[in-house]
């Protein structure tokens, strides 16, 4: 039911949609083999034809669907932990959700519900919600679902291109890039927005690294295929760590950009990042897969008209906060919940429930949020948090001085007061 981990389920045969390829064959012909970055960035979000700017199809009727349209407990509990971190953090006065690519918009709606029923913690702090979003199509969705539709597109803000108030109250604005979020205290959330930024392959050969390119089938016109390239490529020069043991690799740059943002917003700033994602910690290799329909599909058939994504490397995110902030995680979806109290929060559910089919549905959307078959070990958790969260900035000289600093609820266990 999910974008599932790698390898999982049958390929779906090709169909439909040429135009994208037709575009995507004449480009080849022209200037050569492309990277498989390049070949991403075209069939995801290429303004014309490309898959988010198009189709974006999240939810059951789409190609794929995710942890918080399974189930409200999922936001739910992401809403407590940036509560729970901005209480152990002394409750500044402001508080930027920030979210990464927010879908249809479901699992802000379910941040901002918690926030709602707690807004008597919350009453002496300025919320807001900023969301990055890059689909036309997909910010009408996320609009529609969290103020009404009641937006104001280009705003006064010239950094936004649209903003608007949620039901309860909250202001809300969109940006096409992290650049154009205001500083200040943020919370950034990042939920299955990693695994779709554009990856180089590369492969070791007898003749050292090259790097996997797609380029046009001689023997089959309109059909593409992956190639090595000829000689090292600059990516393969800058990219491949000197210590790298594995044959065949894939590395996101722009997510380590995106993480260095982040990780110098926090030092400067304030604030936390919570990452959700299927991924890895340096291990896995060859991850790059098609959704369409909630099948795999051919990654190089019918672009345009399917999703593609790579597992998350954390141990590259990790290098690429570059010391800026802490780490913690990743750690197995099972285990975040578990210490967030999904069991706890599944009893209640239970016990207000009236019929049995709402029950069922509860059980059911517990079990694949936590089966480790389903989605519990594929998905993991990762943070970024100021140092001082972490360690007392004193506390090395005079470690008796200080009480001790509250836990990190997901990675160590919820305190429930």
């Amino acid at each position: 039911a999910a974008r599932l981990c790698s390898g999982e389920a049958q390929v779906e045969a090709p169909g439909g949609d040429a135009a994208m390829l037709r575009h995507l064959a004449r480009k080849l012909r022209a200037s050569g083999p492309v990277t498989v970055a390049e070949y991403m960035r075209e069939a995801l979000t290429n303004p014309a034809q490309g898959y988010y700017t198009r189709r974006g199809g999240i939810g059951e009727s789409g190609d794929f669907i995710t942890s918080p349209e399974i189930s409200q407990v999922f936001g739910e509990l992401i809403g407590i932990w940036y509560i729970s971190e901005w209480m152990a953090m002394g409750k500044p006065n402001t508080f930027q959700l920030v979210e990464l690519g927010p879908g249809r918009g479901t699992l802000t709606e379910d941040i901002l519900r918690v926030f709602n029923q707690l807004a008597s913690v919350l009453s002496k702090c300025d919320v807001s919600v900023h969301l990055v979003e890059v689909s036309p199509k997909l910010s009408e969705i996320q609009a529609a679902l969290l103020t009404g539709g009641k937006v104001q597109p280009n705003p006064d803000d010239k950094s936004a291109y649209m903003k608007g108030v949620s039901k309860s109250g909250i202001p809300v604005f969109w940006y096409r890039d992290i650049q154009g979020v205001p500083p200040g205290y943020s919370f950034y959330l990042a939920h299955e927005f990693f695994d779709a930024l554009p990856i180089h392959k590369f492969q070791r050969t007898e003749k050292g690294w090259r790097e996997v390119l797609v380029d046009i089938d001689p023997e089959v016109p309109d059909q593409l295929r992956f190639v090595l390239s000829p000689s090292r490529t600059p990516a393969a020069q800058n990219f491949i760590q000197p210590e790298e043991t594995r044959d065949h690799v894939e590395v996101c740059p722009e997510a380590g950009v995106i993480i260095q943002r982040l990780a110098s917003r926090i030092e400067k700033d304030g604030g936390a990042a919570l990452v959700a994602d299927y991924g890895h910690d340096g291990t896995k290799t060859d991850t790059f897969r098609g959704f369409r329909n909630h099948k795999l599909h051919d990654v190089l058939s019918a672009p345009g008209t399917a999703d593609l994504t790579a597992d998350v490397d954390f141990s590259y995110l990790r290098k690429m906060a570059q010391g800026r902030t802490a780490t913690l995680g990743p750690i197995k979806q099972r285990e975040f919940l578990r210490n967030m109290g999904i069991d706890l929060r599944l009893q209640v559910l239970l016990q207000n429930s009236r019929d049995t089919a709402t029950r069922e549905q509860l059980l059911h959307s517990y079990d694949m949020l936590m089966n480790p078959e389903k989605m519990g070990d594929c998905f993991n958790f990762f943070a970024l948090l100021p140092h001082h969260r972490l360690v007392h900035p004193g506390k090395i000289d005079k470690p008796e001085s200080k009480s001790p600093l509250p836990p990190v609820a997901g990675f160590n266990e919820l305190l429930l007061k």
